[in-house]
């Protein structure tokens, strides 16, 4: 993702590679020791996506200048529009736009702080005529474009068009929910990696949000996690999640196909096809490759869930108004208790094996992804989720501490009007869409309710 108001340098200064050599086993090293950062779980972090539609016209594309004099109307900072509450913005290539809030001790202070940049950003954008619509892909049937002229983009896109049409689908039309939650510590670690693999397709099934592409239904709840499924499986898929997380991880990164070589200005980014970034070490490449692109390099993988020195959730359809809040009391509930984590795990570990196959290409996953709530054994999973993880709210606000010290029951409220209006009837978000099109009205997904 490029960022609007960047907190690294910029592409152009990354653009120089730096000169340090690196070998298989440095690379593995480094890998494993930057992206689990070892600790006591502290911290959480939310990022929301939405699609950006004209008020008066939805179906049509949306010219990037009036999303661009929108965002102007925030409040002008050197760097770009300045969010009050300090989430990063960034635009990605289909013109959808994506806050990340801010890391926050708490759930609560987490969601404040998303909360006030999401009305800010939604006040900017009403300015030009415009709405944030969350959806996991754009449900109306309108052109997508590339809108993106960065050079990773433009690789990017030469890279996945090479195993057809799903990479472009997946960067102008889809949008997510992802939770960010500490890796945890020495003995905690591969616990964690594990809970939210086994986690995922629940996260999926009652989240799925995106039945619908160009304007139709696919037969999936969530047509965006089939798009990843049929993507390169090197970057999309899954590690295995068992054993040593940060080995499994390292192995990863190097056996990934490169995606974009970094080159000065004016040269594009295209990587040699079939370039993997252990044949780059291995002197395949143009050059040698370095640190700097070994860093690089990491961003560009997309498994369900990264590691980032904390791990990042990827596999949630963005939802409508402010629906985010509920995957993240949710995944924050049950990574931050231990009653509520061996609760979750006792129940996801009756659903059935997922196969030899990894995320999201395994015969659970695409269940969840085709039926969403409707199936039952995933339904059952995820109402025991949603149980402890109300369990462990209350705990909260009883103990006054972590997320409900100061009382406020507004995420446990949101997470318990999502069960009742949803996993407990066998239902979830994509199903408010098919209604909508089966009553021959647009497709768009209503405002949330306030919480």
């Amino acid at each position: 993702m490029i960022p609007v108001r960047p907190h690294q340098p910029t592409d152009r200064q990354q653009s120089q590679p730096s000169v340090t050599p690196l070998t298989e086993a440095s690379a593995e090293r480094h890998l494993a020791g930057i992206c689990f950062k070892i600790g006591p779980p502290r911290l959480v972090g939310v990022e929301a996506e939405w699609f950006v539609h004209d008020d008066r016209c939805p179906e049509a594309p949306v010219d990037p200048a009036r999303v661009a004099a929108a965002l102007a109307a925030l409040p002008a900072h050197p760097d770009g529009p300045l969010l009050p509450a300090g989430s990063r913005l960034t635009e990605e290539p289909g013109g959808q736009v994506e806050l990340s809030s801010p890391p926050a001790e708490t759930l609560r202070a987490c969601a404040e702080l998303l909360l006030t940049d999401q009305a800010a950003l939604r006040a900017a954008c009403a300015t030009q005529g415009l709405t944030l619509t969350g959806s996991g892909t754009d449900p109306l049937a309108r052109e997508r474009r590339m809108q993106a002229s960065h050079p990773r983009y433009l690789a990017m896109e030469q890279y996945f068009e090479r195993g057809g049409p799903w990479g472009r689908v997946m960067m102008t039309g889809t949008a997510s929910v992802q939770v960010c939650v500490d890796s945890g510590t020495e003995r905690q670690i591969a616990g964690r990696w594990r809970l939210t693999h086994l986690l995922g397709p629940v996260l999926v099934a009652a989240f799925a949000n995106s039945p619908l592409l160009d304007g139709r239904p696919t037969g999936y709840r969530s047509t965006r996690q089939m798009v990843w499924s049929r993507m390169d499986a090197s970057r999309t898929t899954a590690p295995a999640p068992d054993g040593d997380p940060r080995t499994a991880w390292a192995r990863y990164v190097l056996d990934a196909e490169v995606l974009c070589v970094r080159r000065p200005d004016g040269l594009p980014w295209t990587a040699p096809a079939g370039l993997t970034f252990r044949d780059w070490l291995r002197g395949a490449g143009e050059r040698p490759a370095t640190l700097a692109d070994l860093e690089y390099h990491r961003t560009t993988l997309f498994p369900p869930v990264r590691p980032r020195g904390h791990l990042e959730l990827r596999m949630i359809d963005a939802q409508p108004g402010e629906g985010w809040l509920v995957p993240l009391a949710l995944v924050g509930a049950l990574l931050d208790d231990p009653r509520a984590a061996d609760a979750a795990l006792e129940a996801l570990d009756r659903l059935p094996d997922p196969g030899p196959d990894a995320a999201p290409r395994s015969a659970l996953w695409q269940r969840a992804a085709s039926a969403g709530m409707s199936d039952p054994e995933l339904r059952r999973a995820a109402l025991a989720c949603f149980a402890a993880a109300d369990r462990a709210l209350a705990r909260r606000e009883e103990g006054g501490t972590g997320a409900g010290r100061d009382g406020d029951g507004r995420l446990r409220r949101a997470l318990g009007e999502f069960a009742e209006r949803y996993p407990m009837r066998g239902r979830c978000p994509a199903d408010d869409q098919l209604d909508a099109v089966r009553a021959g009205a647009r497709p768009l997904p209503e405002e949330a309710p306030p919480c």
